[in-house]
């Protein structure tokens, strides 16, 4: 299994920013491939945040297009999401998700959740 240990959230003021880490450990035949973080407000469906690939590629939800980045230490299967700009809407429990393939002579696919961090903005 891979596990995902989540850290950096918390509460700011609406304009501020935070940094989120994901780090994710476990045996060397996981190869993570695409790294991501998913945020969920209350009453509302689970959303993707951003998104980034080994490669470096990288997807974003439109409300955060231009205010947060993501990134990625491969060594250290670690992904971080800086969020600048922060409004009251961006409030929600932020997931972190890592998907890969167990390899060996039949490759199987895995999907691992963090936690959540609770990430609060304020007006």
């Amino acid at each position: 299994q891979v596990r995902l240990v989540e850290s950096g959230g918390g509460l700011v003021q609406a304009g501020g920013s935070l940094r989120l880490s994901c780090a994710a450990s476990g045996r060397s035949s996981f190869r993570i491939t695409d790294m991501g973080w998913y945020r969920q407000a209350p009453g509302k469906q689970r959303e993707l945040v951003a998104a980034i690939t080994r490669g470096g590629s990288t997807n974003y939800s439109d409300s955060v297009k231009g205010r947060f980045t993501i990134s990625r230490d491969n060594a250290k299967d670690t992904v971080y999401l800086q969020m600048n700009s922060l409004k009251p809407e961006d409030t929600a429990a932020y997931y972190c998700n890592a998907e890969g393939l167990e390899v060996g002579v039949f490759d199987r696919p895995f999907d691992s959740w963090g936690q959540g961090t609770q990430v609060t903005v304020s007006s």
